[in-house]
């Protein structure tokens, strides 16, 4: 569906980069133009400038996380899927070169399913550029329950038995808690001859750009307030 004149308007303002001077204030005067007809007409010249300044932090940090998160050569783990069949990493790339893995703490974290919960609305989006995979620590039961009580549009795999997690830095020791998983996304890559790395990572947490829920409660007059996640029955 082609975007509408005012669509195409906002998301090409949104979009647009600063590569050069000349670039830089064609933005600038667009992204004004833009915000005089918005609800925030009074400070738009604020916002702009702090909408402009978040979008440099987040290229930066998504530098800062690649550079941390990238591993040369990954092995090729062994999975088990929701419907109990052994599967591979590799596998889970299906006939994509680029695969995101979730990284999820199993059914006892509502939090956890709450992102999966909206990254699923965006599957077969995602899926139209890269291969995406939710791996979890609970049993290939749980899992395939998990999936029908949420509906999930996307593959589950369950990682235990193997050291995937640890190695991606997705589960480790933490003081007075004993072995903790801790939850995020993984990005992965493989080439022509079938080698896999890893070239970034990211990990969840209210407020982050991978669960947009948190953006809309911003908006509310009493933000989240004590909201947690509850578990549909």
């Amino acid at each position: 569906m082609p975007l509408t004149p005012s669509c195409a308007l906002a998301y090409n303002v949104r979009m647009s980069t600063d590569s050069n001077a000349s670039n830089a204030n064609t933005q600038e005067s667009s992204s004004s133009r833009f915000a005089r007809h918005t609800p925030f007409a009074a400070n738009a010249e604020r916002i702009a400038t702090l909408e402009s300044q978040l979008e440099q932090l987040r290229s930066e940090l998504a530098a800062q996380r690649r550079q941390g998160a990238t591993l040369d050569r990954v092995q090729d783990y062994a999975f088990t899927t929701a419907g109990g069949d052994r599967t591979t990493l590799s596998r889970c790339f299906g006939h994509h070169n680029e695969l995101l893995v979730i990284h999820n703490m199993g059914e006892r974290c509502q939090y956890c399913a709450l992102w999966a919960d909206g990254l699923s609305a965006f599957a077969r989006h995602m899926q139209s550029r890269c291969a995406v995979v939710l791996a979890t620590p609970d049993s290939p039961e749980s899992a395939r329950a998990q999936v029908a009580l949420r509906g999930w549009a996307f593959p589950v795999v369950s990682d235990t038995g193997s050291s995937f997690a640890q190695d991606m830095g997705f589960e480790g020791e933490v003081e007075g808690r004993g072995v903790m998983r801790l939850p995020g996304v993984s990005s992965f890559v493989r080439d022509a001859s079938g080698n896999i790395r890893r070239v970034n990572a990211a990990q969840f947490g209210p407020g982050d750009d991978f669960c947009s829920i948190w953006g809309m409660f911003g908006l509310l007059e009493g933000g989240a307030k004590e909201w947690q996640p509850v578990r549909p029955s």
